[in-house]
């Protein structure tokens, strides 16, 4: 079959002599996209089109979800914390959502907290704190006071990254940040911040060093003058992850955050050596009783105190728990039964005889972040790598809330008419999804119409097109093959690469390098691949992909 490509005047001149309706100089073509003005005696100047707007194509997936909260006066009602999106509501357990922050800011959210005594009170801290490669920094803390329709900026902008933030049960001018500060480099905005009048002003009033900041930080349930927080000395360059430090700890105050005491080496955890991640949580049905868990070698895992921190003891050293403690490492305790806590990670696990054993409980997959209802102890809401899922029945039913808000690499288009998009998904892998012609405007419809014949297809009944798997994995870039799209080539992290025919099924593994990296230095590596590493076609020749590690393939 030969391809006919008509320029986009020729097809304006088509589409409105077959309609009789438009004039060609109606048709939005790439020059048009620009307005042209001319400046006094000067060369036309360009001007933004009012033609354009944006939609959004889909897929209805959920990215990645760090932060979650939500109240016990409005059981249907949670706030979600995306890595890309800003936050998002449901005030129907999640049957349906909406963004809530789009008009005031986005990105990645860290931490969010609602007043339990007035739920219209919400405080939101920007930056994720499992600080992967690809990780982006917030913008400091914002606050509503109307469930979420305004938000009012807070301040505290140098703090980036924002681990917890936390409101006094009783006084919401009090409240406290937990911020970990830049992850690429030093800086002294880090710690623990206070405010007391509302967010007007804000006091920094425990600080480690510039390299540490904090990781997590809890008000004990039956006195929010009792704080445990903890410290975690980390940071990210190109080539490196560090997870700990000899300044990462564990504090604790007994007024409110006027005075501090370090807790770290208290008889029963790790005498010495440097310590990573560390996670705390209190039990609101027996105050008394702390677990931590705590990133450490050769004596890392789960730690209880029953005395509010004076002495502890070692539960378990248990692998399902600690690997990859830097982006877990938290602990939630049931509000009613002082033997279970949970311990979200790559599976959601769940201890019920004290912290001595964890099996398999309620969550997705890759869980980052549990809010429990402190009246309800069976209603659990669970942020994890595709989104959030809810429970009323400690997990026997649940609901797990789609929200669009998916992380994408890289945009690829190809030469379908009209063209696909494609890109790889942080968590879900690599798809792309048509622009279909019914749910373009009139004008383009149309356009699709004459093009490929026959009457134009009707309107989906969902407004994101139907996205399908193509090669690749979550992390890569995607190229189809110019003369057949429904070939692609897909990169993933690892240096993997492979071919997928999307009419016939057949997959082709095509490493540029026959070595699996993973658990491998970078010194052991003859080429080394980036996260995502580019790959394309030469315009020239389609037989023809090159491909970008520390060299060229």
């Amino acid at each position: 079959m030969r391809s006919i490509r008509l320029r986009p005047a020729a097809l304006a001149a088509r589409l409105a002599a077959a309609t009789g309706v438009l004039a060609a100089s109606s048709f939005l073509t790439p020059s048009s996209l620009q307005s042209q003005g001319r400046g006094p005696g000067g060369p036309p100047q360009s001007q933004p089109s009012t033609e354009v707007s944006w939609r959004n194509l889909g897929p209805n997936q959920a990215g990645r979800m760090t932060a979650v909260a939500g109240s016990t006066a409005r059981p249907d009602e949670y706030y979600m914390g995306t890595t890309g999106g800003g936050v998002w509501k449901t005030t129907d357990g999640g049957k349906t959502v909406m963004p809530v922050t789009d008009a005031y800011f986005g990105g990645t959210i860290g931490s969010i907290d609602v007043q339990q005594s007035n739920p219209d009170v919400v405080w939101v801290g920007g930056g994720e704190t499992p600080i992967r490669g690809n990780v982006s920094h917030g913008d400091g803390v914002w606050k509503s006071t109307d469930a979420g329709k305004t938000w009012q900026y807070m301040g505290l902008k140098e703090t980036q990254y924002i681990a917890r933030v936390r409101i006094h049960p009783t006084n919401p001018d009090i409240v406290y940040v937990g911020a970990l500060g830049h992850v690429f480099g030093p800086n002294k905005e880090r710690g623990v911040y206070r405010t007391t009048d509302g967010g007007k002003t804000w006091k920094q009033i425990l600080f480690r060093n510039d390299s540490t900041g904090v990781a997590d930080m809890i008000l004990d349930p039956s006195n929010p003058s009792v704080i445990y927080v903890s410290f975690w000395q980390a940071g990210r360059k190109p080539w490196q992850l560090v997870s700990g430090g000899m300044g990462s700890g564990i504090f604790k105050t007994t007024d409110g955050g006027d005075t501090w005491t370090e807790i770290t080496r208290n008889p029963g955890l790790p005498q010495s050596g440097p310590l990573g991640a560390i996670g705390i949580t209190v039990s609101p049905a027996k105050p008394s009783r702390l677990w931590a868990i705590v990133e450490h070698e050769p004596n890392g895992g789960v730690y209880r105190s029953d005395d509010a921190g004076a002495t502890w003891t070692f539960m378990t050293g248990d692998r399902n728990l600690r690997q990859r403690a830097w982006y877990y490492s938290k602990l939630y305790a049931d509000p009613k039964d002082t033997n279970t806590v949970y311990g979200p990670q790559v599976s959601p696990l769940v201890s019920r005889d004290g912290g001595k054993t964890f099996r398999r409980g309620f969550g997705g997959g890759d869980n980052h972040d549990i809010w429990i209802d402190p009246t309800d102890p069976l209603r659990v809401a669970v942020a994890h790598d595709n989104g959030l899922i809810v429970t009323k029945d400690g997990g026997k039913t649940s609901t797990r809330v789609a929200a669009p808000t998916g992380q994408y690499y890289h945009v690829h288009l190809t030469n379908h008419f009209p063209y696909h998009v494609c890109g790889a998904k942080q968590d879900a892998g690599s798809s792309c999804g048509p622009v279909r012609a019914a749910a373009l405007g009139g004008r383009e419809a149309m356009m699709a119409q004459m093009m490929g014949g026959g009457a134009a297809p009707a309107a989906p009944a969902s407004p994101y097109s139907t996205f399908y798997s193509v090669a690749g994995g979550e992390s890569g870039y995607i190229s189809s093959d110019p003369r057949d799209p429904d070939i692609t080539y897909g990169a993933n992290y690892g240096g993997s690469m492979d071919m997928l025919n999307r009419r016939t099924g057949k997959s082709l593994s095509l490493d540029p390098w026959p070595l699996n990296p993973m658990g491998h230095d970078a010194k052991d590596s003859k080429y080394r691949f980036q996260w995502t590493y580019p790959i394309v076609h030469s315009p020239h020749d389609p037989n023809t992909i090159y491909v970008g590690s520390n060299v060229v393939f």
